[in-house]
């Protein structure tokens, strides 16, 4: 079952330390527990994001002394500081099996709507995007979260899948897909360039 909060980690490294900062990321193993914790690796830039599966929003006090310990391991390697964000479940049209997508790869696709739309635009993308992702194969997991906490707010699409990253790609480059862009860009999405964006990450083995 997937979380009902996910705390996202997002690091920018210094080129050609990507390795490095892995290993330092890893050790020693997250007390919060290692099932609920994924560490991915950007695979359009050199940053790593780490997913950490919660209960309720008093965990995070408890992640307070790892982030101290990451803080200073990682600071030889950091290009910059930690991005953090929180976000809460809403909705799965494929949902994951366990707290977090335990697939190679997922992307994370965020979108800022305007609140007066956002009702119109839950009914709009299950008919829209949702429908492309449950005909699709190459999709495993998709799971909708919302902002809680984050300089970005917004929605962010959680998506696992296994297939090569291309292939994946394909499904949300069609005709039919890039019209359901435009739609969204006309009716629902606000904050510019800042209210729209899509990354890749591939996982990294513990």
């Amino acid at each position: 079952m997937s979380a009902s909060l996910i705390v996202t980690s997002e690091l920018d490294v210094k080129p050609g330390h990507v390795d490095q900062a892995i290993a330092a990321w890893l050790e020693p193993a997250a007390p919060h527990g290692a099932e609920a914790r994924v560490l991915y690796r950007s695979l359009g830039g050199d940053s790593l994001l780490e997913l950490t599966a919660l209960d309720a929003v008093e965990q995070v006090e408890g992640l307070r002394a790892d982030w101290a310990r990451q803080f200073e391991a990682l600071a030889p390697y950091a290009a910059g500081d930690f991005s953090r964000e929180l976000l809460g479940y809403v909705e799965a049209p494929k949902p994951a099996a366990t707290p977090l997508p335990t697939t190679p790869y997922i992307q994370m696709r965020h979108v800022e709507v305007k609140p007066e739309q956002y009702a119109a635009y839950r009914v709009w993308r299950d008919e829209t995007i949702f429908d492309v992702v449950r005909t699709h194969d190459e999709v495993e997991t998709f799971l909708a979260y919302h902002s809680v906490l984050s300089s970005e707010p917004g929605v962010m699409f959680v998506s696992g899948f296994s297939c090569d990253p291309q292939a994946y790609t394909d499904v949300f480059t069609s005709p039919r897909y890039q019209e359901i862009v435009k739609q969204a860009g006309d009716r629902y999405i606000t904050g510019g360039d800042r209210g729209l964006y899509t990354k890749l990450y591939q996982r990294v083995s513990r």
